[in-house]
């Protein structure tokens, strides 16, 4: 089948303004964050106008200010957000605000209003950058400063400072009550925990470079933007993959051994049938180690390249009498430590594990444990031809 080109579309002029998709949060998500921002708001209001007294500097009426609020948008809806921690709410909106009294301070009030609001705005960002605590709010904090007349110091410590500490604690108090990690946490790359587990697809030097190609800020974190990247490449790979399992293209004809097998046999096999691995199991087919070819170099002192054939031939020659100083079975060879799956796992989850680690040869569990197949890189690459076969058909 021919392929056609496509036909050309002109050139966009300007950005294609268009109501944006819908929020993919549900209902009670919704509330939660909707009543985070109230009752966030009010214990903040409630205890700085409290706390409000004569130290407050020339602005003794202020007990809240107006940024706080979308602060507190940040705070209680996006509580994962790098610009929602608490050093960003915290040191962005102070920072800002000594910004802003500083361009108040140097004759701020002399200048044309919007010049000057521009400058405060400007210098806030530019120091919420250099301290590390980006916080949008805070340009509106700065440009308060200028709004307000603000050149009184004080202003900074109350209300700013006494506002801002309060909203932390509230949104640390109130997010962790609803089910929500605040402060979120800096989790490391994640590693495989157990062996029927894929590994990690993208390592912390992939996400450097392609956030430094992306040169801009990114209001996602590191850990949420990893898991975000993985779990699209796992779906991208099931619709191609359609509903593939690993039972629908393993090897069902598995060739095993016991734990008592002796290592004799075991080579005969594994010569035999031009394979590298032999499953070992249990009479109830449990799973409960892997003897490689791999094994049976490392046993007979792969390291050691001189008269290695002839070692090898001691190894799995069977010792007469009841005593032996060398292993005789597969069980004193064989790996322990096995990478597994399961039949119902889908293959598009066993993709990265295959050309990530290297493996050759998966078993594939059942129930109870019990061993049914075998997924090999044959068996793998057989069922990804099968399906190109039917995406170019």
């Amino acid at each position: 089948m021919s392929e056609t080109s496509p036909s050309p579309v002109p050139p966009a002029i300007g950005p294609r303004w268009r109501w944006p998709a819908p929020l993919a949060i549900d209902r009670r998500e919704r509330l939660r964050a909707a009543v985070g921002v109230a009752v966030g708001l009010m214990v903040a209001g409630a205890l700085s106008r409290w706390l409000q007294g004569p130290w407050a500097g020339q602005a003794a009426g202020a007990w809240l200010v107006a940024p706080l609020g979308a602060s507190a948008v940040l705070v209680f809806v996006l509580p994962a957000s790098p610009l929602a921690q608490p050093w960003p709410v915290v040191g962005g909106n102070l920072v800002s605000a000594l910004a802003g009294l500083a361009v108040m301070s140097l004759g701020g009030q002399h200048l044309w209003p919007p010049l000057a609001v521009a400058l405060a705005a400007g210098l806030g960002v530019a120091a919420m950058m250099a301290a590390r605590c980006l916080h949008p709010p805070g340009g509106g904090t700065a440009a308060l400063m200028v709004l307000a007349g603000v050149s009184d110091w004080r202003f900074a410590l109350f209300p700013v400072a006494t506002n801002v500490l309060l909203l932390v604690a509230a949104g640390v108090a109130y997010n962790r009550a609803t089910g929500r990690a605040y402060p979120h946490p800096d989790r490391p790359a994640p590693a495989a925990a157990h062996a029927d587990e894929p590994p990690v697809r993208f390592s912390e030097a992939d996400i450097d470079r392609a956030l430094a190609r992306y040169n801009q800020v990114l209001d996602v974190p590191r850990d949420d933007l990893r898991a975000l990247l993985e779990a699209a490449e796992t779906e991208s790979l099931r619709r191609r993959m359609g509903e593939l399992r690993c039972r629908d293209i393993m090897s069902h004809d598995v060739r095993t051994v016991s734990y008592g097998t002796a290592l004799q046999d075991a080579w005969a096999l594994l010569r035999q049938h031009r394979i590298k691995a032999l499953p070992v199991v249990e009479r109830s087919g449990r799973l409960v180690g892997i003897v490689t070819q791999a094994d049976f170099l490392r046993g007979a002192d792969l390291d050691v390249l001189k008269g290695f054939d002839e070692r090898l031939r001691q190894l799995i020659r069977a010792t007469p009498g009841s005593h032996s100083d060398k292993p005789e079975v597969v069980g004193q060879i064989m790996t322990r430590q096995v990478r597994v799956t399961r039949d119902h796992r889908s293959l598009a989850e066993m993709l990265p594990l295959f050309s990530a680690t290297g493996h050759h040869h998966i078993p594939v569990l059942g129930e109870g444990d019990r061993l049914v197949g075998i997924l090999t890189q044959t068996d793998l690459v057989r069922a990804l031809g099968r399906e190109q076969g039917l995406t170019s058909g």
